[in-house]
């Protein structure tokens, strides 16, 4: 039996760890791996068009599943396109390993043809990132990089000459058991004696909410019930908490709505659960806050904090709700859910007249058509811009549907990468793109990817030949926009000359017909949609100090828009409290 070589034991280690598929482009210097993923059944080579693609694809795949997923790429430059998609994977907490192949080894530090240290590139956006030097660090080094990336949830990435790959792995090298999941974190007694205190003592207690919050919904709305508190949350916690939410009150942020802003600010007690909220401009600063996370240097980097608690938000909170004292005034949380129907009569208004006639088509109904017809497990994943708008406003969650973005990194072009690899975990699901024309044009030549593995992708494509919301940023600070129109081809023509379905609509009475087409097809889709650039409506007092990109706001709400469904829903709570 032949020996074995480095890059056999490497890909050996990734199918132990879980991983199902290994995305990249490949290169002379990875092709001792990718030739081992070649002879391997049990794990697959995605060759994408552009390595940016395969992080992206494989940061959505671990998000998706919750486990290990890994990309690839080769020396210098093709591992070099992987740090966009790899940051945004690291700041979404998503377990990724990536293998940068590297020069010969003999050649590192002498300038060599496409030299750079990926070892060092890496760094900022990984919890570890280290060189392969020798055969006889295979496999503790490899084991090491995946156990930070699963324990701590973020980016891991291994540097691999492309020689060392290919000689021959050590004999009785030790194999450890591998970290595959992650355990629960219970906070200490002490904290939580003090925040069953500091919970009793409030008068009106307000819930924040973040992705932390996954896989505890049922935890959340019992303690919302036992203390009556409302229940606002940030754009990644949507989709975790807001469905069967009788305390709802909306989204705060720059994308906000409803009545978040106004129960975080009108609390007496504060609690941040599972949130990472990266703008302390819509955080009070005159209310206790207490804040639960199980990343602990999350813990008051946002906001002053009365308590900091380290756990997860379903274990603090079962040791949380048995122990404090049931509150039996709901004028706070009442007061609170008008306020949130009132706000979003108000705004959903200027979106539902007449919008089926309009020309061009208001977003706001592509939105909303969308999520009418997609599947109620369907996994929308959206470009960082407009898109992110549309999605948090209209896209509406039931627990078993997905929305994944760049909402942490912020990067364009991350829709349709991030549904290569949503789709690659499930070839049943629907998977639908709300891209927008910038970002999808950015990386499009993954469209091809789409064809080539026949994955059917539905490519819902808001195009309003600009760059939305740098031209909104540009409005606000009060200057004219420039540099963000976009002169676009027929990306219906594009699609069908790739070989996959297109469909270009531009007008309104031929929506729904088109998207179901759309989803109707087995393969590949992309509906063009021609929307109105001018959809955003805008306060009447803003400033220009209000928006600087999405790093800083002073206003309580900037953008003003319809709310799909989450009207219904406010109505509905407002039906289902209790009368005296």
């Amino acid at each position: 039996m032949a020996k074995q070589n480095v890059a056999e034991q490497f890909v050996d280690i990734l199918v132990k760890a879980g991983v199902k598929r290994l995305y990249g482009v490949v290169g002379d210097s990875l092709n001792p791996v990718v030739d081992a993923v070649r002879r391997n059944a049990a794990i697959d080579w995605v060759h994408v068009r552009h390595e940016e693609t395969a992080a992206f694809a494989a940061g959505a795949e671990a998000q998706i599943t919750g486990k290990l997923a890994a990309c690839a790429g080769s020396c210098g430059p093709g591992n070099l396109h992987l740090i966009n998609g790899l940051y945004d994977a690291h700041r979404s907490m998503a377990p990724v390993l990536a293998l940068a192949s590297h020069i010969p080894s003999s050649e590192i530090g002498l300038g060599f043809f496409q030299e750079t240290h990926p070892d060092r590139l890496f760094q900022e956006c990984s919890h570890y990132s280290e060189l392969i030097s020798s055969p006889q660090q295979m496999p503790r080094l490899l084991q090491t990089a995946i156990q930070n990336a699963v324990g701590r949830s973020g980016v891991s990435v291994v540097s691999l000459p492309g020689d060392i790959a290919d000689q021959p792995a050590p004999e009785k090298s030790a194999e450890t058991a591998l970290v595959t999941s992650r355990p629960s974190v219970r906070p200490g007694d002490a904290e939580i004696d003090k925040l069953v205190e500091m919970i009793d003592k409030a008068r009106r207690v307000t819930l924040f909410c973040g992705s932390g919050t996954a896989g505890a919904h049922a935890e959340v709305m019992e303690f919302a019930e036992k203390v009556k508190s409302p229940v606002g949350h940030a754009l990644r916690g949507k989709e975790w908490i807001q469905y069967d939410n009788p305390f709802d009150v909306g989204m705060s942020g720059l994308l906000g709505y409803g009545a978040a802003y106004e129960a975080t600010h009108e609390c007496d007690l504060l609690i941040l659960l599972g949130t990472d909220f990266p703008y302390n401009a819509f955080l009070p600063d005159d209310v206790q806050i207490a804040q639960v996370d199980v990343r602990p240097e999350h813990l008051g980097r946002r906001s002053k904090l009365d308590l900091a608690v380290w756990g997860d938000v379903k274990e603090t909170l079962r040791c949380l709700t048995p122990r404090v004292k049931e509150k039996t005034n709901r004028r706070f949380l009442d007061r609170m859910l008008k306020k949130h129907a009132d706000a979003l009569e108000g705004v959903v208004k200027a979106y539902t007249r007449k919008v089926e006639k309009h020309v061009p088509i208001h977003p706001e109904y592509v939105a909303s058509v969308l999520d009418e017809l997609a599947d109620d497990d369907a996994v929308f994943t959206v470009d960082t811009g407009m898109c992110n708008v549309w999605a948090a406003r209209y896209i509406s969650p039931n627990g078993r549907r997905r929305v994944i973005g760049s909402f942490s990194h912020g990067s364009m072009a991350n829709a349709l990468p991030m549904a290569i690899g949503a789709q690659f975990t499930d070839r049943k699901r629907q998977v639908v793109s709300m891209s927008g024309d910038g970002g999808f044009s950015m990386l499009m030549g993954d469209f091809l990817t789409l064809v080539q593995y026949d994955l059917p992708v539905k490519v819902v494509l808001f195009n309003n030949s600009s760059l939305g919301m740098v031209e909104l940023e540009m409005l606000v600070a009060g200057l004219p926009s420039y540099g963000t129109a976009n002169k676009n081809p027929d990306f219906a023509a594009v699609a069908q000359a790739c070989g996959a379905y297109g469909v270009r609509v531009e007008k309104p009475k031929d929506l729904a017909g088109a998207l179901k087409s759309a989803f109707r097809h087995k393969g590949p889709a992309l509906v063009d949609i021609v929307t109105d650039p001018n959809a955003l409506s805008i306060p009447p007092k803003i400033s220009a100090e209000m928006v600087t990109g999405f790093a800083l706001s002073a206003s309580k709400i900037v953008l003003d828009g319809g709310v799909g469904r989450m009207l219904q829903m406010a109505r509905s709570n407002l039906r289902n409290m209790p009368r005296p």
